[in-house]
């Protein structure tokens, strides 16, 4: 293993569930550009929306766990797509910092919990000087033409003290990823706007009126599709326009991708490899619309 573009790797519940096709995505892509992702053993789910609002002590117990389990891989930086996940580990290191919280934190979690590994989103080492190298050197196709709206959602970078990732109003990580494959990044008043989050089951009208804003957003901006990094707000503004066309907010059939998915189509890998099929809004064939093939460089 080459330590360097090793990253222990946290997948969450999402990306083995729900979001397979972001987990597919993420490891067909990851592969592509020799990053190396080694899954923790028996890890278990972060808490999430759920733990959290009901229980904090086991929220952060429950990522106490995973991060003795990251400790143990012998690697620096546990990596997580989930912006949901990324989270509940950033807010768990943060508490840490409190060395009676820390002992309480430990007791959950069934022993010492390292307080010094990196935790960082997949999209941020996609922006790390010799991987946006490699992402120039292994380009097989450009996305010249294509209209793209990076959305970041609520959970990425917020609260900025905590997540210390990218600006927390105005990021710009994922719209610099998406032009140094060709894109149009389009400018929108959505990009850290929330979803809806978790409230489908509980606050379903309220989900499709978040969402269908976000979809009237990016529409009127004169985007082809959505851009994000996680697996709820994918799930809400990609199922859910159905829902938002019969409660009359908008008739809209904006594809939604995950990131992983825009920059494993441009290295190479077919639509059926980046599970783009699964989408419930159909997305199929608009990476591939009037786009040029790149050389790859030798």
């Amino acid at each position: 293993m080459n330590a360097a573009n090793a990253y222990a790797y946290f997948p969450g519940c999402s990306l083995h569930g729900t979001a397979c096709d972001y987990g597919q995505s993420t490891e067909q892509m990851c592969e592509r550009l020799d990053i190396e992702l080694l899954e923790l053993e028996d890890w278990n789910c972060c808490g999430s929306s759920p733990a959290h609002m009901v229980n904090p002590w086991l929220a952060l117990g429950l990522v106490g766990r995973n991060l003795r389990l990251a400790g143990q891989t012998g690697l620096d930086t546990v990596v997580l797509p989930c912006a949901a996940c990324y989270a509940r580990f950033k807010e768990t290191q943060h508490a840490l910092k409190d060395p009676e919280t820390a002992a309480r934190i430990e007791y959950v979690a069934g022993g010492a919990v390292p307080s010094d590994l990196k935790i960082e989103p997949l999209l941020g080492v996609l922006g790390k000087p010799e991987i946006r190298v490699k992402l120039h050197d292994y380009q097989q196709r450009s996305l010249d033409g294509l209209k793209l709206a990076p959305y970041y959602g609520c959970l990425l970078t917020r609260p900025s003290e905590v997540a210390q990732f990218d600006d927390p109003e105005d990021p710009q990580s994922l719209d610099e990823l998406l032009k140094a494959l060709g894109a149009e990044v389009v400018s929108w008043p959505g990009k850290v706007s929330c979803c809806g989050a978790s409230l489908p089951i509980s606050r379903p009208e309220l989900v499709w009126r978040m969402s269908g804003q976000l979809l009237a957003w990016a529409a009127e901006a004169g985007a082809d599709a959505i851009v994000t990094a996680c697996p709820m707000c994918h799930s809400n503004l990609d199922t859910r326009q159905g829902q938002i066309r019969r409660a009359g907010l908008g008739d809209y059939h904006l594809p939604i991708f995950y990131f992983t998915q825009v920059v494993g189509y441009a290295l190479g890998l077919d639509e059926s490899q980046l599970g783009i099929g699964r989408h419930l809004t159909n997305a199929k064939g608009l990476l591939g619309r009037r786009r040029p093939v790149v050389t790859q460089a030798g």
